[in-house]
């Protein structure tokens, strides 16, 4: 419930604010939804993970890989337009994950991390 929740509004915030609107969404869905810290960081992980993957991989293929590939080529990636597009889900699944384990540690649940 709370990856689709997290990517959902990440989603919707994210067209309308920067990308780091994505911490603040992860932040009050870990806050509201009372899971352990472990398992938020695993929500705004994942949630922003999936949502940035789909989004890349949605603009990726609308240009046909000429821009990834490009960018692909400036870093050491191999020119994998694949890659990078796993990369840059990945970056945002962290600052997401983060973002969510510090909402949940204001009203900690459990103990256990």
């Amino acid at each position: 419930m709370a990856v689709i929740l997290t990517a959902l509004l990440s989603f919707i915030t994210g067209l309308q604010f920067p990308w780091w609107s994505i911490a603040i969404i992860a932040f009050l869905v870990a806050l509201f939804i009372g899971q352990s810290i472990g398992r938020s960081f695993l929500s705004g992980f994942l949630g922003i993970f999936l949502l940035w993957f789909v989004v890349a991989l949605w603009i990726d293929t609308k240009n046909e890989n000429i821009l990834s590939h490009k960018i692909a080529q400036l870093f050491p990636l191999g020119g994998s337009s694949m890659l990078l597009i796993f990369v840059t889900a990945f970056i945002g699944a962290l600052v997401g994950g983060l973002a969510a384990m510090s909402g949940a540690s204001i009203f900690p649940r459990r103990r256990r991390i």
